[in-house]
């Protein structure tokens, strides 16, 4: 897990966030329509609601976009557009199974650029079923171990329900099962530790482990297909070792 963390704060070292900051708010965006239409606008009652809320206001995107979307998700502002959550399966290069979660208005717009972007790759789609059984879904949260100390975050996570707590250089992480994920969230929230992630993430019941530069390979695939603006998230079952980190960071 902590490995996938560090590529992330490699590319936000790198710009590589702030460069795409419009597609950010797009994606943050329709993470609150989804939210406010399944359990309504009121961030209080609505717990995905307010984690979604959270999360872009820590991306610092404007009010008026957040108040905009939670709208348009409960149905008070009618623009005709309805969104819907689909996951997508397949395989990169070096046979590493990938998991796709988009939110779409267009499945077959979705489906052709997801295709291409595998095949471009070296990899292919797959059918549903045929990778999802290697993946099982857990509730993760991560958080600079600046806000909380690993012993007070440890005790939080446990008496929570967490099956595990680590601190890896400097940053924390809970993982926990799906049913612990709001009492733990209820927690942080209460203890005023605003997560850097959090959510509910596909994690691989096993991973495979590929040279640095194959991994490097497989990397900027998963990459490509996380910049497709109907993408919300990808996960793989690739092991990034601390070598392949170090390839790129120097990259």
């Amino acid at each position: 897990m902590s490995g996938h963390s560090k590529w992330s704060t490699i590319k936000r070292k790198k710009g590589v966030a702030d460069a795409k900051r419009g597609a950010v708010f797009t994606r943050l965006a329709r993470e609150i329509v989804i939210a406010a239409r399944e359990g309504g606008s009121d961030v209080d009652s609505n717990f995905r609601l307010r984690l979604a809320v959270d999360k872009a206001r820590a991306e610092n995107m404007p009010k008026d976009n957040i108040e905009r979307a939670i709208k348009r998700g409960a149905g008070e502002d009618k623009d005709g557009v309805v969104f819907e959550q689909i996951t997508y399966e397949g395989y990169a290069s070096h046979g590493v199974a990938v998991m796709v979660e988009t939110v779409t208005d267009n499945r077959n717009r979705t489906v052709s650029d997801l295709r291409h972007a595998f095949t471009k790759a070296g990899g292919t789609m797959a059918e549903p079923g045929a990778v999802g059984w290697q993946f099982e879904r857990i509730a993760y949260f991560s958080f600079p171990s600046s806000m909380m100390s690993f012993d007070k975050a440890f005790e939080l996570g446990i008496d929570a329900g967490a099956n595990d707590v680590v601190d890896d250089n400097g940053t924390i992480e809970i993982t926990a099962h799906v049913e612990s994920f709001k009492v733990i969230a209820d927690a942080l929230h209460k203890a005023k530790v605003q997560p850097e992630e959090a959510g509910l993430r596909l994690h691989p019941k096993q991973e495979v482990e590929l040279s640095p530069n194959d991994t490097l390979q497989v990397l900027k695939a998963l990459e490509t297909i996380e910049d497709l603006d109907d993408v919300q998230n990808v996960y793989s079952n690739l092991k990034v070792s601390d070598e392949a980190l170090a390839t790129l960071e120097a990259a």
